[in-house]
């Protein structure tokens, strides 16, 4: 059964024309440096890595013995979502050094969810926005201080957020338990289009400038896609 679900995946990821670009362990989190073109990934271990867009390893480095699970950029810094701690580290672009951990402040409506630790990050309009796997997203009020507020609560109904991105005004989120790619319009709270990806396990996405789609998938890999072949409007 397992040689199975191997064949369908390669399959349908070769109908949606995925590429493999990189094998990365545990890779959970990736976006995207408009200078100078390369990505970052994260993984559930700790390590980050800067990448060429086809996939070249150009620097790793582990920063401890953290549960990284998402990654993106906020004035020329990375944002780096971590689970075990429930908090965001601030990382220098190049150094790839820490230089700052904001603890998330846990909201009254999530206090005793068993799944409470940050899950997924992303910037929209220089808002900062997380999932934390409980069918929701939330805003919070930056990374000024130590703690970190949650402002705003946006319940879209979607189980196991794992992957957020933003691109043209719109959030994009990836749901790894229902391997769906979902475009959002959070200011009107409504789905534009839900896409179906192979079987997988979808916990980093991100676009380029060059209508590309990577994802970064917890079993050890990072896949590229067209957004035409995706069929993305």
């Amino acid at each position: 059964m397992k040689i199975y679900i191997i064949l369908f995946f390669f399959l349908f990821s070769n109908l949606l024309n995925a590429e493999l670009i990189v094998k990365i362990p545990e890779a959970s989190g990736i976006c995207f440096l408009q200078e100078p073109r390369e990505l970052i990934v994260v993984n559930d271990e700790g390590w980050i890595y800067r990448l060429s867009t086809d996939g070249k390893i150009l620097k790793k480095k582990h920063l401890g013995d953290y549960d990284f699970e998402g990654v993106t950029t906020y004035k020329n810094r990375l944002l780096i979502a971590v689970e075990d701690k429930n908090a965001i580290f601030v990382v220098n672009k190049k150094s790839l050094r820490i230089l700052k951990k904001v603890k998330i402040r846990k909201h009254k409506e999530i206090k005793n969810s068993q799944k409470s630790g940050v899950e997924a990050i992303t910037v929209l309009n220089g808002e900062v926005y997380i999932s934390q796997q409980n069918s929701a997203i939330f805003k919070i009020n930056g990374i000024k201080n130590k703690k970190a507020k949650i402002t705003k609560i946006y319940k879209h109904g979607y189980k196991d957020i794992a992957g957020l991105t933003s691109k043209d005004n719109v959030l994009y989120m990836t749901s790894d338990k229902k391997n769906l790619l979902i475009k959002y319009d959070i200011k009107n709270a409504k789905t534009l289009q839900k896409i179906k990806l192979p079987k997988a396990a979808q916990e980093g996405i991100c676009f380029d400038d060059k209508n590309n789609v990577f994802i970064a998938d917890d079993n050890g890999q990072v896949l590229k896609y067209k957004i035409k072949k995706l069929g993305l409007q």
